[in-house]
């Protein structure tokens, strides 16, 4: 992937903090075949990396995504199920990113862009954020995950009113109901993000990666099942350089220096 390249997004890397940030803000960063396909190449360029170990995903112009690009589909020669399977596609391949995920939203965040937001793992909101899963309001049903994500973020009686309404709530109510980690005013929203990022990356990779994996597994696995991946997990992390340095760190005092091995 070439950066200087790339149309409708744009992607830095700084001290091991990607940022891949939507780039069409004159409408709204609405996503069309373009943005998706380089969307794609970006989640395949951090998976790809050693250095990158955190991804922030955000909007240009005031907007996190306002959703699918609806002028761009007569111009798509795709059937509908291939359009809408490829973006299913990103959907799956942001949620098996074995190395964590940052939405950072400020703005509108709707429809497909909505569930961007959702399939990361963490997501901060400036107080200008808005949520709205609008695909009711335009004849659509959900898609880019929302019918996964939405129902284990909020329960399924809420995810039913937010889906079948297609209501935009505000940053508040989206924290309120668990869709948000945490609201911040806007001008504080960067650098919020920046440390929690600076704290992932300190982190060690192999465990984050573990509990990572195990999270999302959860809920369609038994308690035997997850107690037997947490042992398996544990004794990976065990024998791992990474557990050394943290007790050689604690004995010293001084912080742990994590290298991913």
């Amino acid at each position: 992937m070439e950066e200087d390249e790339l149309k409708t997004v744009t992607y830095r890397v700084v001290d091991g903090v990607a940022e891949l940030c939507l780039n069409r803000p004159n409408i709204k960063n609405a996503a069309n075949t373009i943005m998706w396909a380089e969307i794609s190449s970006c989640l395949d360029h951090f998976a790809d990396s050693t250095e990158q170990r955190v991804l922030v995903i955000t909007g240009a112009g005031g907007a996190f995504c306002s959703g699918a690009d609806l002028s761009d589909l007569n111009r798509q020669s795709d059937t509908p199920l291939d359009r809408v399977r490829k973006i299913g596609e990103i959907a799956l391949k942001l949620h098996r990113l074995p190395k964590p995920t940052i939405a950072k939203v400020g703005g509108i965040a709707a429809g497909a862009g909505c569930n961007l937001a959702l399939g990361c793992d963490l997501i901060y909101a400036g107080t200008s954020a808005r949520f709205s899963e609008i695909f009711v309001r335009r004849g659509l049903s959900l898609d880019f995950g929302g019918a996964w994500l939405l129902p284990r973020l909020v329960g399924i009686h809420k995810a039913k009113q937010l889906a079948l309404l297609g209501d935009v709530i505000s940053a508040s109510e989206a924290e309120r109901i668990g869709i948000v980690n945490e609201v911040v005013p806007d001008q504080e929203l960067d650098a919020r993000v920046k440390a929690v990022a600076d704290q992932l990356v300190e982190g060690p990779p192999i465990a984050i990666s573990l509990i990572k994996a195990m999270l999302n597994s959860s809920f369609s696995l038994t308690m035997e099942e997850t107690v037997e991946r947490e042992a398996q997990a544990q004794a990976i992390n065990l024998t791992a350089e990474d557990s050394k340095e943290a007790l050689r760190a604690f004995l010293e005092k001084r912080p742990p220096k994590f290298l991913g091995r």
